[in-house]
């Protein structure tokens, strides 16, 4: 079973490429979100703590004395975290039209960006990371977010379900809505938003069904993350991408079903069971 799962995935074209190639952005947690580019906003080391400007090139020497400044702190959140207080973050930002998307926890560039939009209204500097000052602010603009507001079932509206997604179990893909809905005798239990593969390496639409699962899969051929994998069809599987949690819809897979929503995934992994019916339809 073992040989034969790994034949399967030899298939698989779900691997991270580069941005702006036409051939999309897979998985994986090599493809890691930029970092952010914003400037922190401290004092340089050779300028006094209460100037915030850089000093002249005549202000400065080999032997300037030490920064009398106080250090950097760590920031509370930053690129790459991914946790229940990320995703509260996420949620407060969608309440003040700075994060347009369904919180997912992953603090990538799209989050970054959205942070750094709440700092300049506020006078902030522009860091795009979280430190306390940041976070205080924003509890004092915000509300404490809902469940539905953290998790919501979908950024994007479900389609009208594939007539062959109304009976037994299956998971009904979407590519006109870019949704997947988990439905069991014609009920949606669960949905998710997903992508798919670039022009070059589509995911392959039609009625199939689920042929094995593999919680922490890697990519035998990119050596890439594959995380909650379900394989449906010839290597093409449902998995996370922290690709696509960090940058959304800018990237594309190989061909796989890339999710967003790793908590969600992972629920309705631990649900789905081999021979379980797979729909991808317009």
């Amino acid at each position: 079973m073992v040989l034969a799962a790994a034949a399967v995935a030899l298939a698989a074209g779900c691997t991270p490429d580069a941005v702006g190639t036409g051939t999309g952005t897979g998985t994986g947690a090599s493809t890691a979100p930029a970092p952010s580019s914003g400037a922190p906003g401290t004092a340089p080391t050779a300028t006094p703590a209460t100037d915030d400007k850089p000093p002249s090139p005549s202000a400065t020497s080999p032997s300037a004395a030490p920064s009398t400044g106080k250090p950097t702190a760590k920031p509370l959140m930053d690129d790459g975290d991914e946790n229940e207080q990320v995703r509260e973050l996420q949620a407060r930002l969608r309440q003040l039209d700075f994060f347009d998307r369904a919180p997912t926890g992953f603090y990538g560039t799209m989050t970054a960006a959205s942070v750094r939009k709440f700092q300049a209204r506020q006078g902030l500097p522009e860091t795009g990371t979280v430190d306390a000052t940041t976070w205080q602010q924003l509890l004092s603009a915000t509300r404490k977010p809902t469940a539905d507001e953290l998790k919501p079932s979908t950024t994007n509206k479900l389609d009208t379900p594939d007539p062959r997604c109304m009976t037994g179990r299956v998971m009904c893909i979407s590519k006109e809505s870019r949704t997947l809905a988990w439905m069991i005798d014609g009920k949606v239990v669960s949905s998710m938003d997903v992508r798919f593969g670039s022009e070059n390496t589509p995911t392959r639409e039609g009625l199939f069904k689920v042929e094995w699962k593999a919680r922490d899969w890697t990519s035998t051929i990119y050596h890439t993350p594959m995380p909650y994998a379900m394989f449906f069809s010839r290597g093409q599987a449902v998995h996370y991408s922290a690709d696509f949690a960090a940058r959304g819809y800018a990237g594309a897979s190989h061909g796989c079903v890339n999710v967003r929503d790793r908590a969600k995934l992972s629920a309705l992994f631990d649900q789905v069971k081999a021979g379980d019916k797979v729909v991808v339809h317009w």
